[in-house]
């Protein structure tokens, strides 16, 4: 009879190593495969953000940074050029154009001033209540309608760039597009207008209606380059 048990109890001690051992092979087999997975997984995902989320976040990046430069430091070199030029390039219609130029600038832009404390829009990006319409697509459309009136074949360069101006106003979260679009509408009209006079608009005691720009005092520069 004890021999009956002792045979029972080593049989049972016999399946319960057994037991413990598949447990430990079943066990070792999924950490195994665990790794493995991560082994192969990982070079996926390394893959996956050099390929896609990387450039993704760095064009994100350069996006906004070019905006920021845009919509300030680009902005005014594009202005003053659209004021300038005309005096280097335009011989004795130089002073003509470039007035016409700063007339359809400054009065786009005070009507735009105007049109802010009239409309009180709030801006997307915080509290200020002086978003519509949008000034810098309004100076920028003003000057690319007047240079393009003067200098045809330059029409793309100078709209192309008052788009850039336009849109790096709503990418940086400073405008909405409606606010934008009222914005460069409000340009173009008013150098329309402007072009349409024959004295322009504010500064109409200074600008002849002699498109040889003879009347026109000390903003008359003669060149060649």
């Amino acid at each position: 009879m004890i021999f009956i048990l002792n045979k029972w109890r080593r049989s049972l001690f016999i399946m319960h190593e057994n037991c413990y051992q598949k447990l430990l092979y079943i066990n070792q087999m999924q950490n195994n495969l665990f790794i493995s997975g991560l082994i192969t997984l990982c070079p996926t995902l390394i893959a996956l953000y050099c390929t896609i989320l990387a450039p993704k976040a760095i064009a994100d990046t350069f996006d906004k940074d070019l905006s920021n430069f845009v919509s300030g430091g680009g902005t005014a070199l594009y202005l003053g050029a659209g004021v300038t030029l005309p005096l280097l390039q335009d011989g004795k219609q130089g002073g003509q154009h470039a007035l016409r130029a700063l007339d359809s600038l400054t009065t786009s832009t005070l009507l735009c001033i105007s049109l802010k404390e009239i409309t009180d829009v709030k801006r997307p990006d915080s509290d200020s209540r002086d978003s519509f319409p949008s000034c810098h697509a309004t100076a920028a459309f003003a000057i690319a309608t007047v240079q393009s009136h003067y200098h045809p074949g330059s029409a793309l360069i100078w709209y192309s760039g008052a788009s850039l101006i336009a849109y790096s106003r709503i990418n940086l979260n400073r405008h909405r597009l409606t606010e934008v679009l009222a914005g460069a509408a409000l340009g173009y009209l008013t150098a329309q207008l402007e072009l349409s006079q024959k004295h322009g608009l504010i500064l109409f005691p200074i600008i002849s209606s002699d498109d040889a720009g003879e009347s026109l005092v000390g903003l008359q520069v003669v060149g060649s380059f």
